[in-house]
């Protein structure tokens, strides 16, 4: 069986991106179909390369009883392109970075996370024209709202996913 492969992509992979992840990861546990899926994590940029979930994000999975590993943030490659069926962004500043990394996207699958919510897929595309960022809490503190939103499109993402499954 073929599992659907996704990449959750922000600026440093220490945040929202690997809140993602994890947060992903419990919601498909919670369904029965973790063995369905292979859920990971990357950044745009270099800067935290090697290090471990800002601990105010580990917190907050924490506190909201989403397990969690060990982490050390990784870049995006254009091999992870490649292999993921979905690379999934925090942020349209996220898309603009990945693009000058992957290139081009001819198979149609980067989005922002937050399209999926009220999104559809029909034949393997999303519609939607929505262009929704996750805040970034590192700027603004605000770990919850953060959470809320990774939440709401991990839900949703998760759902569509089923449906054309």
């Amino acid at each position: 069986m073929h599992k659907t492969r996704i990449l959750f992509i922000c600026h440093g992979n220490i945040c929202r991106s690997v809140m993602a992840e994890f947060v992903m990861k419990q919601l498909c546990s919670d369904a029965g179909v973790a063995e369905r899926f292979e859920i990971d994590s990357a950044a745009v940029s270099t800067e935290e390369i090697g290090n471990d979930i800002y601990p105010p994000a580990r917190r907050k999975l924490r506190e909201k009883g989403v397990a969690f590993t060990g982490h050390a943030a990784r870049q995006v490659t254009r091999a992870d392109y490649n292999h993921y069926d979905y690379l999934l962004c925090a942020d349209q500043s996220n898309l603009r970075w990945l693009e000058r990394i992957i290139g081009d996207d001819p198979d149609s699958k980067v989005s922002l996370m937050m399209q999926w919510v009220d999104g559809r897929l029909i034949n393997g595309q999303l519609v939607n024209d929505k262009m929704v960022n996750i805040s970034d809490p590192w700027y603004t503190g605000d770990f919850e709202q953060a959470y809320r939103d990774i939440l709401l499109s991990c839900r949703a993402i998760l759902s569509a996913l089923l449906r054309c499954a």
